[in-house]
């Protein structure tokens, strides 16, 4: 029953989540901080979202199902990928659904 719901989850998961995933697990790699700002920032290059709302709510999202954690820090609140956050990414990407697009914050 709980790999059903998972299953159920993450196909209603689209593009933002996907990437916002993909951004907090790069970031963790890298040990650097990834926040709510560097998110928009990203969605917006990428033509994903044009607002910080909808960027703020794509991480509220993934923070309700547990898939991130959402960490105030230095007046900042930063993301991190949870145990579940890394299971879902590693299934989007099997998936195919999406395709991987870099950070400009993280990759340049």
């Amino acid at each position: 029953m709980e790999n059903e719901l998972f299953k159920k989850q993450l196909a209603r998961l689209d593009e933002a989540h996907f990437l916002l995933l993909y951004w907090t697990t790069v970031a963790e790699d890298k040990e650097q901080r990834y926040n709510i700002t560097n998110a928009f920032d990203d969605l917006k290059f990428h033509k994903v979202t044009r607002t910080k709302q909808s960027a703020v709510a794509f991480v509220d999202s993934l923070h309700a199902l547990c898939l991130i954690d959402v960490r105030e820090e230095s007046n900042r609140k930063n993301l991190y990928l949870s145990e579940y956050g890394g299971l879902a990414l590693q299934e989007l990407i099997t998936d195919s659904k999406f395709s991987i697009k870099n950070s400009i914050h993280l990759e340049g």
